[in-house]
């Protein structure tokens, strides 16, 4: 596999913490971090990624305004998305995907769930 970047947001930083742990897993990621929407879009704009873990609930900009405004961006349209949020319900779900997220995780993470959806969306960017 070439070296995948991997951008992670969330304005916990142990969330995010723990989000790296997870992905530091699988050999040959190379990760950011950002502690918002703002901070994420600013990340994307400098650089290209291979995808994208974002929380909705944080401040300044939220997980789905950035997942909106990345899917309407032609740079990343297919960039694939991942919404890890304590939001568990079907309706947030529903939104998330209908905004164009590939993945919904709820919270509390776990390791497993993190490296297996990552290796899936990573190996289609292939």
């Amino acid at each position: 596999m070439q070296r995948a970047k991997v951008l992670v947001v969330d304005d916990s930083p142990t969330m995010r913490q723990l989000i790296v742990f997870a992905l530091n897993r699988i050999p040959g990621l190379q990760i950011e971090e950002a502690g918002d929407g703002v901070a994420a879009l600013k990340k994307l704009t400098a650089e290209p990624f291979d995808l994208l873990m974002t929380d909705i609930n944080m401040p300044i900009m939220d997980g789905l305004k950035l997942v909106n405004l990345v899917r309407n961006d032609p740079q990343y349209k297919s960039l694939p998305v991942v919404v890890i949020t304590t939001e568990g319900a079907q309706m947030d779900r529903e939104r998330a995907i209908s905004l164009g997220a590939n993945e919904y995780i709820t919270k509390p993470i776990q390791t497993a769930r993190i490296i297996k959806v990552a290796r899936q969306l990573l190996a289609m960017q292939q």
